[in-house]
C-alpha cells in the first residue's frame, strides 16, 4: 500500500515552500513543526553526501517519549531509512543525525564541520551563541542549498523574540500586541552581521548600501512563519483532546502555547490569586496522601539583612475526589540549627504518614546537607530532590490547578502570609519560597497519584 508523506496546508506548506537561508517557524504548540522539519530533511534522501543535523539542548531531549528520536522513527523507516546509533542513513549515502549543544561550549565540537541543513528544535532552548556559530557550519558542496530551519514557542525574554520582532506586532495598544501580523508572515527579510550587531534590510541591495563594502554572497536571508494547534488538522483528529490540555494550563502559558503570543510575561497575580482557591475551615478527612516540602534558608534577619529568605514547609494532600488542599505552612527565619530543629519537630507533629521532601542543592555541600536531613529524620518518609529549570517552569502544573479552582486551602494564622507570597510571585524583590515549596510539594503529589489511586 503507498503512504503518501507531505506537508499539510497553511503553516507546514508555507514553512516548506520557504526560500529564506533561515526559516523560523511555529509559535503555538502542536502546529506541526517538528514532522514538517523532518520531512523537509527527507527530501534530499536521494542526494549523495547531504547531510543535516537536528539540534536538542541535550540528548535527554531527544530520547524522551514521543520527542525527536520518536517522531523521526515513524517518518524515515517508511521512506526506506535505517538507524544508527543517533543516525538515520538511505542507500543513497545521505544521513540525518540527531544532536545536542548542551553547553555553549559544545559547538567546539563542530569546528571544521559543513553541515548543508541544520535544524534547531525549539529554538528559545540555545543561546544567540550557539546558532549564530552553527550558522557558520551551515555549508553545502553536495548541491543541494544550504539553509538552517528552527522551531520554537513563545519566550518574551528570549534572545529569539528580539531577531523575529518585525513580525511581531510592537504596538501595546494594539488588540494584536504580541501576536504574529499575519501579512509579514513568510515574507523575506536580509541582514548581515557587523561585530555581532544585525544590519537589517528590506532587500540584499538594501544592506550592501547600509554597510560599505559588503558582497552580496555575504548577505542572508530570513523569515518567521507562524503556527498553531489550528494548522494541525491531523494531529487534532488524533487527539482531539489536546487542545483542552492546554486550555488547563495557567493563564501565562495558556497565552503563549495556545495562542502564540510572544509578549505575555508573568506579573504578580498572573500564576496565583487568593480568590481561586477555595477555603475550608477544617482539615478534610479524604486525603488519601499527605506530603510537607520544604524550602530550605538559614539567615535570622539582621542590620546588612533586614528581610532575607524564609524557610518554608508546605503540608499538601490528595483528596479522593481529584482535588488538592493545602492544610499547613511552615514560615521561619532562623539559624541552620534552629531549621533543623524545625523540621525534625514538624515531622513528628504531621506523623510518619507524611512524606517529606527537602532540597538537594548542587554541588558536595548540599549533597552533604541533604543526606544528614535524611539521617536526622530516620523513621520517616523521606526523600531529597534537586530542583532544576527556571522558577516559572516549575510552578505552572501546580497554578494550572489552582486557577482551575481545585486547590483548597485551610484556614489558619499562616494564611496572609502564604497568600502574599504566592500573589506576588514572580515579582522581583517578592519571596518566592512558599511557591517554591508547594510547587514542589504539588509534583510529589501528582507524580504519584497513579498509586495512591489504585490503593
Amino acid at each position: 500500500m503507498a503512504i503518501e508523506l507531505r506537508p499539510q496546508p497553511g503553516f507546514q506548506t508555507k514553512f516548506a515552500s520557504s526560500l529564506a537561508d533561515i526559516t523560523i517557524g511555529g509559535g503555538g504548540a502542536f502546529a506541526g513543526k517538528t514532522f514538517i522539519c523532518l520531512l523537509e530533511a527527507a527530501r534530499a534522501m536521494y542526494t549523495p553526501d547531504f547531510g543535516a543535523v537536528f539540534f536538542r539542548r541535550n540528548t535527554t531531549q531527544v530520547h524522551n517519549p514521543g520527542g525527536l528520536w520518536d517522531a523521526a522513527a515513524k517518518i524515515y523507516p517508511l521512506l526506506g531509512a535505517w538507524p544508527t546509533g543517533l543516525e538515520w542513513h538511505w542507500p543513497s549515502g545521505a544521513k540525518v543525525k540527531m544532536a545536542h549543544l548542551e553547553y555553549d561550549k559544545t559547538v567546539e565540537d563542530w569546528q571544521g564541520s559543513q553541515v548543508p541543513l541544520i535544524v534547531f528544535d525549539e529554538l528559545t532552548h540555545f543561546s544567540s551563541k550557539q546558532f549564530w556559530y552553527m550558522a557558520s557550519r551551515n555549508r553545502s558542496t553536495c548541491g543541494i542549498r544550504a539553509r538552517t530551519l528552527a522551531t520554537c514557542n513563545p519566550d518574551a525574554d528570549c534572545w529569539v523574540a528580539e531577531l523575529i520582532a518585525w513580525w511581531i506586532e510592537q504596538d501595546e495598544d494594539s488588540p494584536r500586541w504580541g501576536f504574529p501580523i499575519p501579512e509579514r508572515a513568510g515574507v523575506l527579510r536580509y541582514f548581515t552581521r557587523v561585530s555581532e550587531e544585525i544590519v537589517w534590510g528590506d532587500s540584499a541591495d538594501e544592506v550592501m548600501r547600509l554597510v560599505p563594502g559588503t558582497e552580496r554572497i555575504d548577505v542572508q536571508s530570513i523569515t518567521f512563519i507562524p503556527g498553531t494547534i489550528d494548522d494541525n488538522v491531523i494531529g487534532n483528529q488524533r487527539d482531539p483532546r489536546y487542545r483542552g490540555k492546554l486550555m488547563a494550563m495557567s493563564r501565562v502559558e495558556r497565552a503563549r502555547l495556545l495562542d502564540g503570543n510572544w509578549k505575555i510575561r508573568a506579573r504578580s497575580g498572573d500564576y496565583f490569586e487568593r480568590g481561586e482557591a477555595r477555603m475550608l475551615d477544617a482539615v478534610p478527612e479524604d486525603v488519601i496522601a499527605w506530603v510537607r516540602r520544604w524550602d530550605l534558608a538559614s539567615t535570622e534577619p539582621s542590620e546588612t539583612n533586614k528581610d532575607p529568605d524564609w524557610t518554608c514547609g508546605v503540608k499538601m494532600g490528595r483528596r479522593t475526589g481529584g482535588r488538592y488542599v493545602v492544610a499547613d505552612v511552615q514560615f521561619a527565619r532562623k539559624r541552620s540549627d534552629e531549621v533543623r530543629k524545625l523540621v525534625l519537630n514538624t515531622a513528628h507533629s504531621d506523623g510518619t504518614s507524611v512524606k517529606v521532601i527537602v532540597p538537594r542543592d548542587p554541588g558536595q555541600a548540599g549533597v552533604d546537607q541533604a543526606e544528614s536531613y535524611v539521617s536526622m529524620l530516620a523513621g520517616f518518609d523521606v526523600a531529597t530532590e534537586r530542583e532544576t529549570g527556571p522558577k516559572d517552569t516549575r510552578v505552572e502544573p501546580f497554578s494550572a490547578q489552582w486557577q482551575a479552582g481545585n486547590v483548597d486551602v485551610v484556614k489558619a494564622p499562616w494564611n496572609a502570609q502564604y497568600f502574599s507570597q504566592m500573589e506576588g510571585f514572580p515579582a522581583k524583590g517578592v519571596h518566592d519560597d512558599a511557591p517554591d515549596a508547594s510547587a514542589g510539594a504539588f509534583k510529589e503529589v501528582a507524580s504519584a497519584l497513579n498509586m495512591w489511586d489504585v490503593v
